[in-house]
């Protein structure tokens, strides 16, 4: 077990180290498209890489969700096979969002030896995403 200062500290660690093994600007937040955000996560149980649909009213949100939906067959089979669409996706705050994923289960961010394998996902994943975003970003503008 770890206290929460020794689990904040690691966290940190991984991130400086992420950022430092893959030193390059990532979208993210920066999509023109608003309430449309990319994510990575790294919690005890998973690592994923996201497309998330947060804070719209919900006939924007479900307008953008129909596009992205529409896309859904281009997005598995061209892009992320295996992505995971939710439309009802509820966070740790209860909020909920709707949110299209991959995910690696079986790793920890508190293992050390999983960092590596983790880094390599979150960036080759996170690269198919912004990808997939670049390619159908004018489609997905309201």
């Amino acid at each position: 077990m770890f206290s929460k200062k020794e689990s904040k500290l690691l966290r940190e660690q991984f991130w400086i180290s992420f950022g430092k093994s893959f030193p390059r600007k990532w979208r993210l937040y920066q999509t023109g498209i608003k309430g449309l955000v990319l994510k990575f996560h790294f919690d005890l149980h998973i690592a994923m890489v996201s497309l998330d649909l947060e804070d719209l009213a919900e006939e924007k949100r479900e307008a953008l969700w129909d596009k992205l939906v529409s896309l859904k067959s281009i997005l598995i089979d061209d892009y992320l096979p295996g992505a995971t669409y939710d439309s009802a996706f509820v966070l740790e705050n209860n909020k909920r969002i709707a949110r299209i994923y991959v995910q690696k289960d079986g790793v920890c961010i508190h293992d050390k030896d999983t960092w590596e394998e983790v880094m390599v996902f979150l960036r080759e994943k996170m690269e198919l995403m912004e990808s997939f975003f670049d390619n159908y970003r004018e489609y997905l503008l309201p």
